[in-house]
């Protein structure tokens, strides 16, 4: 829910990023819907990426209770297009329509903003290049160029807008038109095809990816079960640039091991029992991250940004589920079987109390503790006082430093024993 006190903050954390880090700005902004009833879990997402750095700053705003997202770009100054999130999260908080939010972008120099919300429709405003995807009820699929001003995709459609543009430096500079068309023209045709919205910004994501060069994340979102990929893509340090959604992000086994890259490129079979690795691409990742299903969850991991460890939780989730259903106790304890195998590394045992299971939108959270002073497993739960091998460890360390000194005055202390005889 954005309130005014979380508006302002959104305006603090965007101010503070202006002040010490470059320029961020989406080149990519996509919004797909596939079921404009929003009752399909997977029937509404959108994201944004780029060529450019800090790509936290420009992937999406989301509102829960008015289950919309805000994206932005555009070639204005960061200073500008903070003033004009602000101005459009205001008409957002004040019920406006997708239009009415990304009508404000006209009034800010070089600023491009979009808007969705399953039932209502996408619209983009202000200085903008895209195509605007319609499928009506006999799939007859419309494209249609726009630029500048507000265009939409009217609520209770089937559609999508994709915008994209080079970002300056690019070595596939002058490839946005055409990737922009043939990307429109192959949303359209899943779309009409049945394919879920989740899937369809993935596929985006990967074609823009390769062909326009625009390859840094970023993220994406599920508008409709609320789940998003947070900063599996996003850069890690202010002023770098995120991850490519066109190279290999992890390698996963049928059984539920996996290892995100670059450790990824030491593995060829899982090390748990020797079965093949697939490599799972950044932008199929990012699919995989916001797509829900009964036997594939939405699984969002916090507490550590381990590599692998979402890959191999979600792995392991989906797999609980499909032979207990969401059964949070069924789920604590696969969960603690696979850090018990090694499957999972890195973190401490988890209970119920750190699982957010929401068997309504198929999403369960898993709230983890970091493993301490970089172990890769929990401590042993034994029977005995863990201070007890704290004195066995003392005395071990007496012993050895008695034993050293009797190797080093060995001879002293023979001749000491017989002169005492």
């Amino acid at each position: 829910m954005i309130k005014n006190s979380r508006m302002a903050k959104i305006a603090m954390f965007l101010l503070i990023l202006i002040v010490f880090s470059s320029a961020a700005s989406a080149t990519m902004n996509v919004a797909v819907i596939t079921d404009p009833t929003g009752q399909d879990p997977n029937g509404c997402a959108a994201g944004s990426q780029s060529f450019a750095s800090n790509m936290f700053q420009s992937t999406f705003i989301f509102s829960q209770e008015h289950k919309m997202a805000l994206l932005s770009g555009g070639e204005g100054t960061s200073d500008v297009r903070v003033a004009a999130i602000i101005t459009a999260l205001t008409q957002l908080q004040s019920n406006g329509t997708p239009e009415q939010v990304v009508s404000v972008a006209q009034n800010f120099e070089g600023i491009r903003l979009m808007a969705v919300n399953p039932t209502k429709g996408i619209a983009v405003g202000g200085d903008f290049q895209v195509y605007v995807v319609t499928v009506d009820s006999s799939s007859t699929i419309k494209i249609q160029p726009a630029s500048g001003g507000v265009v939409s995709v009217p609520a209770g459609t089937r559609g999508a807008i994709i915008h994209l543009r080079n970002s300056e430096g690019n070595p596939k500079a002058g490839t946005a038109d055409r990737v922009r068309l043939q990307t429109a023209m192959n949303i359209g045709k899943m779309i009409r095809d049945g394919y879920p919205a989740t899937t369809i910004v993935s596929e985006a994501f990967g074609e823009v990816a390769r062909d326009s060069g625009e390859n840094h994340g970023g993220g994406a979102i599920n508008l409709i079960s609320g789940v998003t990929t947070g900063d599996m893509f996003t850069p890690e340090q202010l002023n770098d640039v995120g991850y490519e959604m066109d190279q290999p992000y992890s390698k996963v086994s049928s059984t539920g091991w996996s290892v995100g890259f670059p450790e990824a490129n030491n593995y060829q079979v899982s090390p748990v029992d020797g079965s093949q690795l697939t490599t799972i691409y950044a932008y199929e990742a990012l699919g995989n991250a916001i797509t829900v299903s009964g036997d594939h969850p939405s699984v969002s991991v916090y507490g550590s940004d381990k590599k692998g460890l979402s890959e191999a939780t979600s792995d392991v989730v989906s797999a609980s589920v499909l032979r207990n259903g969401y059964d949070p106790i069924q789920i604590a304890k696969s969960i603690n079987r696979a850090i018990d195998s090694g499957t999972i590394i890195g973190v401490e045992h988890v209970d119920t109390s750190d699982l957010n299971v929401k068997e309504n939108i198929k999403a369960v959270g898993v709230y983890y503790t970091a493993a301490a002073n970089g172990r890769t497993a929990p401590i042993w739960n034994l029977p005995i006082d863990s201070q007890v091998f704290d004195v066995l460890g003392n005395i071990q360390t007496i012993i050895g430093i008695l034993l050293i000194l009797l190797a080093l005055f060995r001879s002293t202390l023979i001749k000491s024993f017989f002169r005492r005889r």
